[in-house]
């Protein structure tokens, strides 16, 4: 590795100065002294690692173009020097945990998710003046499901997303996630996140009752959106207490999965695990209100997050999964 870190970094020196960084829960961390600035190392040799890092990178370069919150810089991704896998290089960012500022934490989150909102509603406003017709709105490049709109242009202005979905594949812990662009978020929640959790439990545990209940929520999915719209949020994808720090200047978020989304998806796992305080959402609510029936979404979300856990470390998460498919189902 130190001789691939070398080349690829192009430095002579190279000392590591944090054997057990962690990397998460899924690849190996640690932090190097370069020629440059300290490097902070993921690497895993699966073979679906490099998928996964290129999600990541993919994430953290879109987060970075909101100047919104901090997020770690990529700094170079690789093939794995044992030929399966990857590396990715990030700057290395001397964290701890956010206690301190929650506050800050939810005040940035609520700019991240405002941000592309802001810029649709800013197109809209000019597309009004142009035209003199005050009812133009945005709308989305294509009526269906498919149609890519650019999220930065050639000389790397940020422009509006007008769909839900990702350039790229990403990974919520090591399980792929599709991102075809879609311009419905009903649609592409249930599409692109529920019913490919369900097909992994149906092909790995066969659970028929997940199966039977999961066709029942797909025909209610709809009316947990009654009365509000939906517009493309870049989220972090994986928003959880574990994914979170703080330096002595800030918030900094990592370890993301994003997408064009519904803002209300990053909020949902905070109830699995903890880790966001009053604080954190008394800043969030600063810049994103709470909309009509959000409880009910919540629980939409935050079942995904037990279906992922189900999929990744087996029938421990089975019971809340399934509860949370009967009151949703049920409604």
């Amino acid at each position: 590795m130190d001789v691939a870190l070398r080349r690829e970094l192009g430095t002579s020196v190279l000392r590591q100065v944090s054997a057990c960084a962690s990397g998460g829960c899924i690849s190996e961390g640690s932090s190097y002294d370069t020629d440059h600035d300290r490097v902070f190392v993921k690497q895993n040799s699966k073979p679906e690692a490099l998928r996964m890092f290129v999600g990541e990178e993919a994430s953290l370069n879109a987060i970075l173009k909101t100047q919104t919150i901090r997020v770690p810089k990529p700094v170079k991704l690789f093939d794995h020097p044992s030929g399966s896998g990857g590396v990715l290089v990030m700057e290395h960012l001397d964290l701890s945990s956010c206690n301190s500022m929650q506050n800050r934490l939810g005040e940035d989150m609520g700019r991240l998710h405002r941000h592309n909102t802001d810029l649709l509603a800013a197109r809209a406003s000019e597309e009004s003046r142009i035209t003199g017709n005050a009812s133009v709105t945005s709308a989305p490049p294509g009526s269906g499901c498919g149609d890519e709109p650019a999220a930065a242009t050639d000389s790397g202005a940020v422009e509006p997303v007008s769909e839900f979905g990702f350039e790229c594949v990403t990974c919520c812990g090591f399980l792929p996630q599709e991102n075809a662009w879609c311009a419905s978020w009903p649609e592409f929640y249930a599409r692109n996140r529920l019913q490919v959790q369900i097909d992994m439990l149906e092909k790995s545990a066969g659970d028929r009752e997940a199966s039977q209940l999961w066709s029942q929520l797909q025909l209610k999915i709809d009316t947990l959106f009654t009365g509000i719209t939906v517009q493309p949020s870049l989220i972090h994808g994986d928003l959880w207490s574990g994914n979170i720090g703080q330096t002595t200047e800030g918030p900094v978020v990592f370890d993301p999965a994003s997408c064009y989304g519904h803002h209300e998806f990053d909020l949902s796992i905070g109830a699995m695990f903890g880790g966001f305080s009053p604080a954190f959402h008394s800043g969030y609510r600063r810049f994103v209100p709470k909309a009509d029936s959000f409880k009910e979404r919540s629980d939409l979300y935050l079942l995904f997050h037990y279906l992922n856990h189900w999929n990744h470390f087996g029938s421990g998460y089975r019971s809340k999964s399934i509860s949370l498919l009967k009151s949703l189902s049920s409604r």
